[in-house]
């Protein structure tokens, strides 16, 4: 007796489609999976066989075979339970239905038959709808998750036992799951913080608004307590609205890596990832016997903000540099490459010395200069090449704690970084990879961010006088660039250099 039922696997973001065939014939009893299980799929054969008793009768001795094909790719996950049951139940000729093949089906079995939900349902049905198959019967907690997929019939079940009575016609659903996706994606949009939240630090907020309109990667240096992480966690709040597509491709990702919320549908809001400093560099990027991506990746279209930066290891730290240039990620194993997006702003926080006082006006900062250029020295030149702006966040007065009045809300300010960002897209439309001003490299400053010769002059004396590093001069006119689109202007006046002349903390002579 033998049957053939179809299941899916996920590698990185994308899917593939597993067909699970079961072989049953007479024989001592013994149950094997083969095709490249790991722990989790081998431990199915326990969940299986209680659930297919606690549901129905008890399974006569014979011999079970489940082969997960392809043969040569691993399966891992425990999403294979309820096809693995509906295929002996099927070759056991309890399921009648020659309609198995159209649909994939997805979950987990707890002992008494019940489903739970599983990960990795959006790219599977993606695949489902690419391979042209009817639908996929799933747990009810991944169906809202599934059904944003158009063009396939999502069909939610509770138990193995709903399952067998719906694929048997006894228990007919009129009717495919659905949802309205415009509904959905409006209702996510919604964020629960707001920038007018924040007392004071206008000029620290200029510079998050600066940040956000050229997508260009910041860090904050202040004594603790001054708002560092308050103001980074308000950064998604005021970046341009996720496009449906930038939500699936982040949906994907979240997905897999199974840090979806329970019965959500999408990830419509601009991610926030803050890992902390004892990280590892393969939890920062993806890794596993089978990869997952890692908290760079998590980040995609979203932010990720490393508080306390000079306590990340060194090692780190230094993996961030080439996702940085290329948005992107590949993880490499023995068996296989993987590809992980990750197309994130980098917002970094810090104190100014291991103390943590050394600009505060009000304490006295006992670290030694030795003490705190070893602080400094933690972060690298080529890391700091790829961080446009470099901000001082001093402690908040008083009287900005105690003010009545409302700051300026993320929604005002959103409104002139999308002005911005559509004005950087129609400078750069044709030309593969701009996107925003961070984007440009040596030849396209040279092209569009002329200057006169009083901002020239404005320039040469910030090199010279202020004791700024030849790395800061690119950085200047990129950032100039965008305070000038801020204020839609089209050529970048010295005040727009001015501007961003002291967006370079770090370059200081002071720091350094």
């Amino acid at each position: 007796m033998l049957s053939q039922v179809l299941s899916s696997a996920t590698y990185g973001i994308n899917a593939h489609i597993v067909k699970v065939e079961t072989n049953i014939e007479k024989g001592l009893y013994s149950f094997v999976v083969v095709g490249l299980p790991d722990n989790a799929v081998k431990e199915s054969r326990e969940r299986v066989i209680a659930a297919i008793k606690n549901t129905f009768t008890k399974i006569p001795n014979m011999k079970i075979t489940v082969n997960l094909a392809p043969a040569d790719i691993k399966k891992e996950g425990s999403a294979y339970d309820l096809p693995i049951a509906v295929g002996i139940l099927s070759a056991l000729e309890i399921i009648k239905n020659d309609l198995l093949n159209e649909f994939v089906i997805l979950g987990e079995l707890a002992l008494d038959g019940s489903l739970r939900p599983v990960h990795g349902v959006l790219p599977i049905a993606v695949e489902v709808k690419k391979n042209n198959l009817k639908g996929m019967i799933l747990p009810k907690e991944n169906a809202k998750e599934a059904a944003m997929v158009e063009g396939i019939d999502v069909y939610p079940m509770s138990s193995l036992s709903e399952t067998v009575d719906f694929l048997n016609g006894e228990y007919e659903i009129l009717k495919p799951f659905k949802i309205d996706m415009n509904e959905v994606f409006s209702q996510e949009r919604q964020y629960s913080i707001d920038f007018s939240d924040v007392k004071g630090q206008e000029n620290v907020k200029r510079a998050l608004e600066v940040a956000a309109a050229g997508a260009h990667n910041i860090i904050m240096i202040g004594p603790p307590g001054s708002g560092k992480t308050m103001l980074a966690k308000r950064l998604p709040t005021i970046l341009p609205p996720m496009t449906f597509e930038e939500a699936i491709e982040t949906t994907k990702i979240h997905s897999v890596a199974g840090t979806l919320p329970p019965n959500s549908a999408l990830v419509a809001t601009r991610p926030f990832r803050a890992p902390h400093h004892t990280i590892s560099d393969s939890a920062l990027v993806g890794g596993g016997t089978i990869p997952r991506p890692g908290e760079i990746s998590l980040a995609h279209h979203g932010v990720l903000f490393l508080d306390e930066l000079p306590e990340f290891a060194r090692n780190v730290l230094e993996v961030l540099r080439q996702p940085l240039e290329d948005a992107k990620i590949t993880v490499s194993r023995s068996k296989m490459t993987l590809e992980f997006p990750a197309n994130f702003m980098l917002v970094c926080a810090m104190n100014p010395c291991p103390c943590g006082f050394y600009t505060d006006p009000t304490k006295e900062c006992t670290c030694t200069q030795m003490q705190i250029q070893k602080y400094m020295a933690k972060i690298s030149g080529p890391l700091l090449d790829r961080i446009d702006l470099h901000i001082e966040v001093p402690a908040v007065k008083y009287k900005d704690l105690s003010s009545k009045s409302q700051g300026e809300s993320s929604a005002a300010i959103r409104e002139r970084v999308i002005v911005a960002r559509e004005i950087q897209m129609r400078r750069f439309s044709g030309r593969k990879g701009l996107f925003s001003n961070a984007d440009m490299q040596s030849k396209d400053i040279k092209e569009f961010c002329q200057i006169d010769s009083a901002g020239e002059e404005l320039l040469k004396m910030a090199i010279t006088k202020l004791g700024l590093s030849a790395r800061a001069y690119d950085r200047i006119l990129k950032v100039s660039r965008t305070i000038a689109d801020l204020a839609k202007s089209e050529d970048i006046k010295p005040e727009h250099i001015s501007e961003a002349i002291q967006y370079r903390t770090l370059d200081r002579n002071l720091w350094m």
